[in-house]
Parts: structure tokens; sequence; C-alpha cells
């Protein structure tokens, strides 16, 4: 005898009837048939020696695995437990603690900086009083990158705080975005000196930690203590070659960060779960949702139908990817580039990881094409997308090379003799610039880049390094006093403004 159910049974039971369904297609695997000879096929044309990808969904990981080598010379194969640098991706990370530190009103978003810190100077006195922790992590600070300043040189990070004041705005404040790593480096500062604790130690304690980011770390000397790391590839006169680890410890904040992808699958989730770990929240709901907000318009996007307008939040770029919202950031130092995304919305994120930096598109285009196999979306060839881009980028660059040699005035000479050029030269930020006479050229160093100088018209040289060795280029202009005497060094270090004046100590 058939048992008749209540009312209430029969509506539950039809309600668990239709979840079902739902529940499933949600949760089922995703489709990546032929995913694993694609990134295969890809990693070789592009020459990347090893990559990781990983992949959450409904608060699970879905997809987690290592491609290629982490360590090319021995063989050794990437994991997904591979530590690698993320880059840039660590300013979320700054972000995030300076949120915590506004859940707890040691921070106002929206007060100036200079009331935390009565030192923080900027060369526009505007910008000085009225800059924000906001603005800081908006690149909207006026100021253009200036990264000459920090990378590859000797100073410290209190040292590159104190310098700011010295360096040209292009901008001003919040009229323009300007990628900017400097401004990240004032906002880990700020977090240091408000709470007595390194931006380092703070990462361990407030995120690592509770999230289980086991294998990470904040510095490139801690990279090869994780037993499974892979090490940096670059291309150097045609093959791929193993590269030191570039130390930035001076400018952490903006971008030190190592981890593997099983670690920033933990971050990325909790990002999801707006600001919640395994039930403990660390972060606030409402300054997660301001974290994840468009704050100021980047002005990126709109280059393929699939892609929105890009903006930033606080230390992540807000935008859309196939009508639903994308929060994401890309990272890049020496050997490395990485992409860390996640729909909010769908309740999915990707990271990309990868050990090999130049051109190099993989991250995106891995992060997008998985993006469409979880979806269900139409497939799209991104990778003939990037083919085509890097070529026009090449005949970009070809016709630019090109048009600067073409300004040369041939036949001329320098005004003095060699020796007249040699000396030291400073700048209150950028340091001294030491111009010597070896083997009958001139030689430039600011320390520790050292490049030799090839004359190219009056008292222009132009800066020899085919191997792309030193972060800078261009080209030297001497300068003379009224008396005729060399006196002043004007060097192209940052594009977006006039040449920085070095004056002979």
């Amino acid at each position: 005898m058939r048992r008749r159910l209540s009312p209430i049974a029969f509506c539950l039971a039809l309600l668990l009837a239709l979840i079902a369904p739902l529940s499933a297609q949600r949760s089922a695997a995703p489709n990546l048939a032929g995913f694993d000879q694609w990134v295969t096929s890809v990693m070789a044309e592009w020459k990347v020696p090893g990559l990781a990808v990983g992949a959450v969904q409904d608060g699970k990981v879905v997809f987690i695995k290592g491609y290629g080598l982490r360590d090319v010379e021995a063989r050794l194969p990437v994991t997904p437990q591979t530590v690698m640098a993320i880059g840039s991706n660590s300013k979320s990370f700054t972000a995030v603690l300076m949120a915590m530190l506004a859940d707890e009103k040691k921070l106002d978003w929206d007060t100036p900086v200079r009331t935390y810190l009565p030192d923080f100077r900027l060369y526009d006195e505007i910008a000085t009083q009225e800059l924000t922790p906001k603005d800081l992590v908006t690149h909207r600070s006026g100021l253009p990158r200036h990264d000459n300043l920090w990378y590859g040189r000797p100073f410290t990070r209190e040292q590159l705080f104190q310098r700011l004041r010295y360096l040209e705005p292009s901008a001003s404040i919040r009229s323009r975005y300007q990628y900017q790593n400097l401004m990240f480096l004032a906002a880990g500062v700020l977090t240091e000196r408000l709470t007595g604790r390194t931006w380092e130690q703070q990462l361990q304690e407030r995120i690592f930690t509770p999230l289980g980011m086991s294998r990470a770390s904040a510095s490139a000397n801690d990279i090869v203590r994780a037993g499974d790391f892979a090490y940096p590839y670059m291309i150097r006169d045609g093959a791929v070659v193993r590269v030191p680890y570039r130390n930035i410890d001076a400018v952490g904040p903006a971008g030190s960060i190592n981890a593997s992808v099983e670690d920033m699958l933990k971050y990325i989730q909790f990002r999801i779960d707006q600001g919640t770990s395994g039930g403990t929240r660390l972060v606030s709901e409402a300054q997660e949702r301001l974290l994840q907000s468009p704050h100021m318009v980047s002005g990126a996007g709109f280059s393929y139908p699939e892609l929105g307008l890009g903006n930033y939040g606080l230390g992540v770029g807000v935008s859309t990817y196939r009508g639903h919202k994308i929060v994401s950031h890309g990272g890049g130092i020496d050997g490395f580039i990485s992409a860390m995304s996640w729909l909010p919305d769908r309740k999915m994120g990707i990271m990309v990881v990868t050990n090999f930096s130049g051109d190099n598109p993989l991250p995106v285009m891995v992060m997008r094409t998985l993006y469409d196999r979880l979806l269900g979306a139409p497939a799209v060839d991104w990778a003939a997308r990037e083919r085509t881009e890097s070529a026009q980028n090449q005949e970009r660059q070809k016709r630019q090379r090109e048009a600067r040699m073409a300004e040369r005035k041939m036949g001329t000479s320098p005004s003095q003799s060699l020796a007249a050029y040699a000396g030291s030269y400073e700048h209150a930020g950028y340091g001294t610039l030491v111009v010597t006479v070896d083997g009958g050229k001139l030689t430039a160093t600011l320390d520790p880049h050292r490049v030799s100088l090839d004359h190219f018209h009056y008292d222009v040289w132009e800066i020899n390094d085919p191997g792309n060795i030193v972060p800078f280029g261009g080209r030297l202009q001497f300068l003379t006093n009224a008396k005729g005497e060399i006196d002043q060094v004007a060097f192209p270090l940052e594009p977006n403004v006039a040449a920085i004046r070095f004056t002979r100590k």
C-alpha cells in the first residue's frame, strides 16, 4: 500500500527535485576535453618552460594541474604546489591589510595620508596634502611609474619612501589612471606605522596563516626554501635561459609575494567568500565590497567583445568578462608572469602562474580559455588573437626604432673631449649617475646598472644594451652652463615626464 505524502512533505520533495538538476549542473566537472594538449602546444609556441593553473567553483577546487618544468636543467616538473613569484598580484594583499585596519578603526580610506604619516611628501604640494589611503591603491596619485627609482636599486623601503618627494608627476591628483608601484610601497609603510609590525609580518599573521597558505612567502630570498619551487627564465639572444631571482623586498607591498597555485586558490576563495575563510571572518563584508568595487576608470578593455570597460578597485581590477563581473590582476617580475581573477557572482575563480617573462601572454590566454570551458561559453581562439597582437606590437616597435634612428644628425661630433663628460652627477631622488671613459667610449652607471654609450649626435649619446639587460634605454644629453662646462645630464628614466636632470657634483 502506497503512503500518501503530507502537503509539507510533498512540497519538500518537489523542491528537492527541482534543485537537484541545478545543483548537479553547477557542480558538474568542467568540459576540459583537449585542454591539456592545447596548454602544452601554446607553451611550446611561446617558449614557456612551466605553468600551473587552478580553478575553484562553488567552494570547491574543480581543476588544478602543473605543466612543463619548474627546473629546465634538472628536468623537474611543475606541480600544483610549485612556488613561483606572483608579482603585482601582491598589491591586492596590501589592500586587504588596509581593509583589516579600516575594520579596526585604525585607518579611514578618505582621510589624508599625512594624518597618519606626517613625513609623507610628494613633489606636488596639493597631492601631498590631499592624497588618501584610497588614492594610494587606485593608481590616481598623479605620478607615473618612476620604476627606475627602485628596480634593481640599492635603496631601502624607508629611503624610497623619503625620495617620493623628488619625483615629478605627470598629472594632477585623481585626474588620470597611471599604474604606480611606489604608492603601494607607501601603502605598505602606512600599515607598518599603524601596527608596529612589518608588512611581511602582517602578511604572515593576518593572511597566510589564517588561510593555510603554508607555502607562501614575501621575499625572493625565501622562495627556494619551499623545496618545490620554480626557477625564473627569460629570452636571451633568442634562447630560453635561467636568470637570477629579482629581489624587490624594498617595494614588497607592490609585488614581492611568492606562492603556489594551491595557495592562491585559497586566497581567491577567501575573496569570493567576501572576507571569510573556514567560517572565520577576517575582513568585514562591507570592506570586501569596497575593495571589489570600481574607484577609477583604467581605460582598458573593449579590445574584444567578451571584455568590458576596465576599472580599478582597491588593489584589483574590476571589469566584466562575457557579461559577468570579473575581479582580476596580473603580475610580472623577472622570469615570472601570473594572472589572478574571480567572477564573484558565479563563485568561480582561476589562478595561473608561469616561470617565464618577456613576450608571454599565456597566463591571461589560459585564464580566459578555462573560463570559457567553465561557463560553457562559445570557444574563442585566444591564441590566434595573441599571435596577431604580438605581430602588431613587433611591427609597431620596429617602426618606432626606425623613426628614432631617422632623428640622427649625421656628420656631427661631441663638442668636447670625452674626459670633459666624465664625472658624478646627482639627483635628489634617483641618486648618483657616474660617467666614465672606458676604452675610448663613455660608460654610464646608475647603481648597479652599467651601460656603454654610443655617440648619437652633438652632445647626445645612445644607451647600448642589445641584450635588454638594464631596465632603461634611450639617450643621454649632456648640457653645458654659461661657461661652456658640462654640468648636467638629462636622462629619460621616466618616459611620461621630462628627462630627469642630474647635476654634476
